[in-house]
């Protein structure tokens, strides 16, 4: 099987796997999915995903299909690298391969730069065509058309918030925080109209390759708020050259006023599917956050 082929017949890619017509070699994937450097005939290489044995159940319908349309539609703005969707099936999905590099000053502020063209591209509405997923969580994406405020409250914070309580990761005072966040999120501003984001920009998502490039992979991508794809590129410590990317888009789409005092509340949306999905280790951190978030929410209040 060499490229060509695959591409020609993807459907065909679980038998050649099963049958060990491929070189396969594991790699590194993420938290969720098996992950595999599969090398074809020809030498080119794809990134392939699996839903692993050890999940516990069968790969969740929609899940591989949602990652595959939001790396063709983050492809489509021509911004940002995004490696290629070569196969796409129900039980897996593979890419081009993206040969990884070390992290430089000017890969960094390349990224910032072409990141901010992507955001700029657009959406049509907060939300996606397409079922949403987050790491191994479906996320609500039906489209609406705003404010940006009560959708992010009621697509992307209730939703967590009710399941990290149910799962017994998040009680007491770090949910009533939480709580409060999400009845008050007007009083923050910052409501802009949809940007084409990621929507799951933390550091591990970003793939530095040989290429001298930052490659976006991993996405849940969707029409959201540019400042939620910055805001997550934060946490955890963050990317290397973090502030060389952020001054860099600056320069290209400065961000507005007061975007520093709303970071907290964009990155609780990615903590709450932390508590959801890894359980209560995660919690401080939301409840961190969410105090953030709210003495944000009362500055916004005495400036106006």
């Amino acid at each position: 099987m060499d490229l060509a082929y695959l591409r020609a017949h993807p459907e065909h890619l679980p038998t050649f796997l099963t049958h060990q017509r491929i070189r396969e070699t594991p790699v590194s994937g993420g938290n969720i999915c098996a992950a595999s450097r599969l090398t074809l005939d020809d030498g080119h290489s794809v990134f392939a995903k699996t839903w692993p044995e050890t999940a516990g159940g069968p790969v969740p319908e929609g899940f591989f299909a949602a990652e595959a349309a939001g790396l063709r539609w983050l492809r489509d703005a021509g911004a940002v690298a995004v490696p290629e969707v070569v196969v796409a099936l129900p039980e897996l999905l593979a890419l081009d391969w993206v040969e990884p590099g070390e992290p430089t000053p000017e890969a960094a502020e390349r990224f910032g730069r072409e990141l901010a063209v992507l955001h700029r591209a657009g959406a049509p509405a907060f939300g996606a065509d397409w079922p949403g997923f987050i790491g191994a969580l479906p996320q609500d994406n039906t489209p609406e058309s705003g404010p940006w405020s009560a959708w992010f409250a009621r697509r992307r914070l209730a939703p967590y918030l009710r399941l990290s309580v149910d799962d017994g990761a998040l009680a007491g005072v770090r949910a009533a925080l939480v709580e409060q966040v999400i009845e008050r999120i007007g009083e923050l501003g910052g409501d802009e109209p949809p940007a084409r984001i990621h929507g799951d920009l933390w550091p591990g998502n970003l793939l530095w390759g040989a290429d001298d490039r930052v490659w976006l992979v991993d996405p849940a991508a969707h029409g959201g708020h540019r400042e939620t794809d910055l805001a997550q590129l934060a946490l955890f410590g963050g990317p290397p050259h973090l502030d060389r990317i952020l001054a860099a888009y600056d320069e290209t789409w400065p961000l507005a006023d007061g975007w520093r005092e709303r970071v907290p509340l964009h990155q609780l949306h990615l903590l709450l599917v932390h508590t959801a999905l890894f359980g209560a280790a995660y919690q401080d951190a939301v409840g961190t956050a969410a105090r953030a978030a709210l003495r944000g929410s009362r500055r916004a209040t005495v400036d106006r």
